[in-house]
């Protein structure tokens, strides 16, 4: 499948899905506000005689019932699973899913039978990907309100995953964009496997990568952020744990046996969970490195560090000739310039903000995107025409960064995000499960780590340092090795060969 047909397969499941869904047995019923937008039957499987269901196989969801639901809510011992049960449609995510799943969450915050919750798919290449973007333009076209009542309840979601006490494990075991992400990224645990596929490919369709990307793209290490939120890069397995956005890799031919082990935990905590996972995680030695580590990983660092896209652009422009320089010019230039400068500055703030605050901004962006030309150009193109998209303005020497801010972030929108919780962060509370950032491997290599001495370590004493921190986790000996190699020199005084950082100019 070209690129083209997968991106507009995605897009064109992106929102909300205007289906009525067949009467089933309901655990939760909630009324329908939204004009044109139905509310999906849920049903609790954990009733129900079903066989044991894993995140890579639908077919064992039992029953005409559970095949007619969008979402199955199950319980196997003390965990709690959110399974996605729209595999034609790539899991995508809609309004009434997104009903069905908030208050099962809220309910199992609250039960003291609940231990670990999971989120995963019932099959197909989706874990969760897209929706209906068209609907979306055409009730902002119509001047109706309700064109951002999706957006509201989807980060009042994300932000409510974000904020559990209960240990919540994202199985991204599949195509994770979008409303994906959402459910994802913001999770003390979010597990990837070998057809995991990444993306925030916003810009393309003349939108901004929101569900919190705001908050999670400029707190990934360097200007990698920067790079996924402009030109869309899709990530694929193993890249997403080493870029940071997951925090364990295993194969998916051990999820089952995974989910059965988090099941028979007693009082499971964050800890003994990341340790469950930690046994089923790939052995990494044989898998692929990280596809942007190295030269590319310099460059782009090198070129995304800029406060302007003409800047970013023209920086790349100066890059030696490669294949990495033009792909990344050729994705810049089929973006939408509006929305290539108000990724950036919504990037940029964002790393300043608290996640609350992130997802505000946000809601406050998208209803400036759907007041506007190109986020309805793009998809539009995309799903219907399937031509170019003709922006306005089209190029980037044409959007004023100073009427970007103006328009865009300064002046006032009608509608104001409130959460379902006041909980708040600035920095991911469970980010010790994850594989150590540069900046933590920076800390050990300068001496500012805790317990490292007055003394400057070598290579190999980096790498212990870190293993034991982490508790022998799969994946930091690579990871810590690459950083190393790219970001530090020895010290050619010292015979035990000791590092220096290197930082950038």
């Amino acid at each position: 499948m070209s690129s083209r047909v997968l991106l507009r397969k995605l897009f064109s499941q992106r929102f909300v899905n205007k289906r009525v869904l067949n009467s089933l047995p309901t655990a939760v019923r909630m009324s329908n506000t939204t004009r044109g937008l139905t509310q999906p039957k849920i049903i609790n499987l954990s009733s129900l005689n079903t066989k044991k269901m894993y995140s890579t196989t639908s077919a064992s969801i039992s029953g005409l019932e559970a095949s007619q639901v969008e979402v199955v809510h199950k319980s196997n011992l003390a965990v709690r699973e959110v399974v996605l049960n729209r595999p034609k449609k790539l899991n995508a995510l809609n309004l009434p899913m997104v009903r069905s799943i908030t208050p099962q969450l809220q309910a199992w915050e609250k039960s003291d039978l609940a231990k670990i919750i999971i989120l995963k798919h019932s099959g197909g290449k989706g874990f969760c990907a897209g929706g209906d973007v068209k609907t979306v333009v055409d009730l902002a076209e119509a001047k109706d309100s309700n064109a951002a009542k999706f957006f509201e309840e989807e980060y009042q979601l994300d932000h409510l995953i974000a904020t559990l006490d209960t240990p919540y494990v994202s199985i991204m075991d599949g195509i994770t964009m979008g409303g994906g992400v959402g459910l994802s990224v913001h999770a003390p645990f979010r597990i990837a496997t070998e057809n995991t596929l990444f993306a925030m490919p916003e810009t393309a369709i003349g939108f901004l990568p929101e569900v919190g990307g705001s908050f999670f793209l400029p707190r990934l290490d360097g200007q990698l952020g920067v790079y996924l939120g402009l030109t869309g890069k899709r990530l694929k397995g193993v890249d997403t744990l080493y870029a940071g956005i997951a925090t364990h890799y295993v194969p998916s031919s051990r999820l089952g046996d995974l989910e059965a082990r988090l099941a028979e935990l007693e009082n499971p905590t964050h800890d003994m969970i990341n340790q469950a996972i930690e046994e089923f995680s790939a052995e990494l030695d044989n898998e692929p490195t990280f596809s942007l580590n190295g030269s590319i990983r310099q460059s782009i660092d090198r070129c995304f560090k800029y406060d302007t896209v003409a800047e970013i652009v023209k920086a790349i422009e100066k890059e030696e000739e490669s294949e990495w320089k033009e792909e990344t010019l050729k994705l810049l230039s089929s973006m939408s310039p509006t929305s290539l400068k108000v990724t950036l500055q919504q990037i940029r703030n964002g790393s300043a903000l608290s996640l609350a605050q992130c997802f505000k901004m946000e809601y406050h962006l998208v209803q400036k995107f759907l007041q506007g030309h190109d986020f309805k150009e793009g998809v539009y193109a995309t799903l219907v025409s399937r031509s170019k998209a003709k922006w306005q303005p089209s190029e980037l020497s044409q959007v004023d960064d100073r009427q970007i801010k103006q328009d865009y972030f300064d002046s006032p929108s009608p509608l104001r995000l409130e959460l379902l919780n006041k909980r708040d962060f600035k920095k991911y509370p469970h980010r010790k499960y994850m594989l150590p950032s540069e900046e933590d491997i920076m800390r050990v290599v300068t001496g500012e780590a805790p317990d490292v001495g007055n003394y400057a370590l070598n290579r190999q004493q980096v790498i212990d340092y870190l293993l034991r921190e982490r508790q022998g986790k799969q994946g930091v000996k690579q990871k810590v090795s690459e950083v190393l190699d790219r970001k530090t020199i020895e010290n050619k005084k010292d015979s035990d060969k000791s590092l220096k950082w290197v930082y950038e100019v």
